[in-house]
């Protein structure tokens, strides 16, 4: 049970301990799938067919030629050679809006493509309640953390004093809790989808690939790990990038209103990006939070460059307000289970 206001920030390092793919990862595919010249009519790799499916489509909601297109992909294979992530292509390249809509499109499709893939399964698996392969892993440990010693009568209150800031594309945690409320609650899964959906705060700053089905809201829906969607290009729509966040006046407000109102900030395989850190604090944090931070395979001098900037904007002087951690984001969990359920 968690008994403070709790944000806990989902960066890239959390997703590969699910087997979600990383920036990195993520960049290096695009780039291979979008080498067409490697590619004849009766060699094409399953990626490139995979995003062609859907280049007419795209084409025709944003009012261009495929070759438009084609050329905006050869731009981004071209400059993902000096990149070291997709968004920092799109962002180079933002005198052609197409490098985004492209850009936009193949990380819609290997996100789904990912959480099909993924150690978190669409639905429970055999003698599970639980939709998640065999082993370890820090979402159940949230889960666990979520629900143990929490009455069922405030469960309201409980999931209201969290909030899950996500950098990443997919939708693992909001898939998965609700399926640890019916197995903690024994509710029916519909019953506790409608909880979640209510009451926990999960927020995209750069979107995701959707809404799930269950979800509120207005934008397009797709189930877990949906490979081949009808509407593709509907939940392209919903990634964005830096400078859209920063001109979403409510998404940003609703975004640093849930990082200012945490007593305890949870930092799970976060890439300490400069532009992310504007995103979640715009001036110093005035009532000095308690921050657990894992710093996963980062070598000295950049973990003592991330901690220093990680301070210096959440405006954070005691050393003993910051906990890091070197091991796993489910380490985190094990490690500090006493102390994130003070």
């Amino acid at each position: 049970m968690i008994r403070s206001k709790t944000a806990f920030i989902i960066g890239p390092g959390a997703a590969a301990e699910l087997h979600l793919p990383g920036p990195a990862d993520m960049l290096d595919r695009i780039a291979q799938a979008l080498d067409f010249s490697r590619s004849t009519a009766n060699q094409m790799t399953r990626d490139a067919a995979a995003i062609l499916r859907y280049v007419g489509k795209l084409a025709e909601r944003i009012g261009c030629s495929e070759d438009m297109l084609f050329q905006a992909a050869q731009r981004i294979q071209k400059s993902a050679g000096v990149s070291a992530t997709i968004e920092s292509v799109i962002e180079q390249n933002d005198d052609n809006p197409l490098v985004e809509a492209f850009g936009k499109l193949a990380v819609a499709v290997f996100t789904l493509q990912s959480e099909a893939r993924s150690s978190v399964r669409p639905e429970p698996q055999p003698n599970s309640s639980l939709p998640l392969q065999t082993g370890d892993y820090w979402l159940l440990e949230l889960g666990k953390l979520i629900t143990a010693g929490l009455p069922r009568t405030r469960i309201e209150q409980g999931l209201q004093d969290i909030a899950i800031i996500s950098f990443t594309y997919d939708r693992a945690v909001e898939h998965f809790l609700p399926y640890v409320l019916t197995t903690a609650y024994g509710m029916t899964l519909q019953e506790a989808q409608q909880l979640a959906a209510a009451q926990l705060k999960v927020l995209h700053p750069y979107g995701s690939v959707g809404r799930l089905p269950w979800q509120d809201g207005a934008g397009a829906d797709v189930d877990w790990g949906n490979e081949t969607p009808a509407n593709m290009i509907a939940l392209v729509e919903q990634l964005k990038t830096f400078d859209e966040t920063m001109r979403d006046r409510a998404a940003l407000g609703e975004l640093r209103a849930a990082v200012a109102g945490a007593q305890r900030i949870v930092f799970l395989g976060f890439d300490f990006a400069p532009q992310s850190l504007e995103l979640l604090v715009d001036t110093s944090l005035s009532h000095n939070p308690e921050l657990i931070v894992t710093m996963t395979g980062m070598s000295e001098p950049n973990r003592l460059a991330a901690l220093r900037m990680l301070k210096h904007k959440a405006g954070i002087e005691r050393d003993d307000r910051v906990l890091v951690s070197t091991g796993r984001c489910l380490d985190v969990f094990k490690d500090y289970a006493l102390l994130l359920g003070s």
